[in-house]
């Protein structure tokens, strides 16, 4: 999401960082680089146009220029610009209306309407504890109301029973009825699509919203369509009139032009954003997070959000329990694995780590990928119960069949053991310090350093109950402590070169280079 412009933006904002007087002909020059960026990113011109005047106007002043370190200003000015376009305050879907809430998806064909309302009535079910029903108004396209059922049996959300022969409308007055017969909260309808805008369609959406009232209407648009998706709004917009935009597919853009241009040139809010196939993948659009992003100074409020929702409390503790008496066997090696797959794999990890973003590419270069987490998994999965819980068990023989199950070689088992032996002599040693062990006390400085006091595991605070309210304050901790902070060797790195502030550099096994900890760990000594 956001790679190529991150990389281009990350660059350019580095060498203005560096210097320690910028003329106006730096900035300038540099901002025809910012603009030829966003362009690249398929940005619209007349937003690429108003971004740079506005970031020029700010930037070109004589109290920057006479700055200790101007170009630190011009990477805030233009980290400020960034939120101002994409919209300043994250929006979510407004609920604050008579049950039940009438929500309205439109959207041309195959961009995902009918995944998106399955994913946004699981959202609204799990986390608000609202009763959501659902309705196909798609009577073209071949199947499309059964899709609709088959994705409510999987999520458990109801859906409308289907009647032959009615129209999209009688569909939609009869879905409102039926969610206030049935006491629902949100009732979704899910409207047929065209391959292109035309009359018909938009004639069908003003009679739907005629006879259902909604009281939000969400455009359902494919990032990946770049300028179009903003011609696409901007006519929704004037014949049916949109509330908010859902962008679908960002996991797999890598420009982003769709979701900076939107905003700026139809006035209304990005909403949510799809990042994944799965129904759990979809998240809120924050303008802020997504400039932290796009300037490598990270988000760590949705990486911790994405550990609630991810890390499972009861093991977290387990595993707490068995660190402190200096435990720590192969299936619990797998388990971290597969924590961090289901966090979206190093790559995302290290994304949302401020400044750690470009250690992507370095990583995959040394054959630390995501891939290499399935292979290791694929290792542990092909070894007997026995062999977990003792690796000294493994001689050649073992080692010899565990490669043949696994698909992988004796040198691949080697490396997954000496990590695995590395990791626990340091939980040992973390078990076995002081009053409740090292690793109460880090876990302890943690909690204290987010605000968020006691919880699971001996001071680790338990992530599944934090109040949004409270990741908002960690955010703000989080700059204070600098670690949002724009300059420094890169953007969000704080002025450090090698790592962040507080961290000590401690290194995790088998990984071969520093490990970015968390603001709290005491330096290694």
């Amino acid at each position: 999401m956001f790679e190529n412009l991150q990389d281009r933006l990350g660059s350019i904002l580095n060498g203005l960082t560096g210097r320690g007087a910028l003329s106006e002909a730096d900035v300038s020059a540099a901002l025809r680089e910012v603009r030829r960026a966003l362009l690249e990113a398929d940005v619209a011109l007349d937003v690429v146009r108003s971004f740079t005047d506005r970031v020029r106007e700010k930037a070109v002043g004589a109290e920057i220029l006479k700055s200790i370190k101007p170009g630190q200003m011009v990477v805030k000015i233009v980290h400020d610009e960034l939120i101002e376009m994409l919209g300043g305050e994250g929006v979510g879907i407004d609920l604050h209306a008579p049950a039940p809430v009438v929500v309205m998806m439109v959207g041309l064909q195959g961009s995902g309407k009918t995944t998106t309302s399955a994913k946004i009535a699981n959202r609204l079910s799990t986390r608000e504890k609202k009763k959501v029903l659902m309705a196909s108004l798609d009577t073209r396209r071949p199947a499309a109301q059964e899709q609709l059922r088959q994705l409510g049996a999987q999520a458990s959300i109801d859906t409308l029973p289907v009647i032959a022969g009615q129209s999209p409308t009688d569909i939609a007055a009869r879905a409102v009825q039926a969610a206030k017969l049935g006491g629902h909260d949100v009732v979704i309808l899910d409207t047929a699509g065209r391959t292109h805008i035309d009359e018909p369609l938009m004639v069908e959406m003003a009679d739907i919203k005629k006879r259902s009232n909604p009281h939000e209407i969400l455009l359902v648009a494919d990032s990946l369509t770049g300028q179009d998706a903003v011609n696409l709004a901007r006519n929704f917009d004037e014949r049916v009139g949109i509330t908010g935009l859902v962008l679908t597919r960002m996991d797999g853009d890598g420009r982003g032009g769709a979701a900076l241009s939107m905003r700026a040139v139809t006035g209304k809010p990005i909403k949510l954003i799809g990042v994944g196939e799965k129904m759990s993948e979809l998240e809120e659009f924050h303008p802020r997070r997504i400039a932290d992003r796009i300037l490598g100074m990270g988000d760590i409020v949705s990486l911790v959000e994405r550990a609630a929702e991810n890390i499972d409390a009861e093991k977290a503790a387990a595993m707490a329990a068995k660190m402190a008496k200096g435990k720590f066997d192969l299936d619990d090696l797998a388990d971290q694995l597969r924590q961090m797959q289901k966090m979206g794999g190093m790559g995302g990890i290290m994304g949302m780590m401020p400044g750690m973003a470009g250690m992507k590419d370095k990583m995959a270069a040394a054959g630390l990928d995501d891939k290499l987490f399935g292979r290791q998994i694929a290792i542990i999965q092909s070894m007997t119960k026995a062999e977990r819980a003792n690796p000294d068990l493994l001689k050649h023989s073992r080692k010899k069949r565990i490669a043949a199950g696994s698909g992988t070689d004796a040198a691949a088992i080697n490396k997954l053991l000496k990590m695995h032996r590395q990791m626990a002599d340091m939980m040992k040693m973390m078990g076995g310090k002081g009053k409740g062990g090292m690793m109460k006390q880090m876990l302890s400085g943690l909690a204290g350093k987010m605000g968020l006091g006691g919880g699971m595991g001996g001071g680790m605070p338990d992530l599944s109950n934090i109040d949004p309210r409270q990741l908002e304050a960690l955010q703000k901790q989080a700059e204070a402590a600098g670690l949002g902070k724009p300059g420094g060797g890169m953007p969000g790195l704080g002025g450090l070169p090698g790592g962040l502030p507080g961290l000590g550099g401690a290194k995790l096994p088998g990984l071969g280079g520093g490990f970015p900890g968390l603001p709290g760990l005491p330096k290694k000594k």
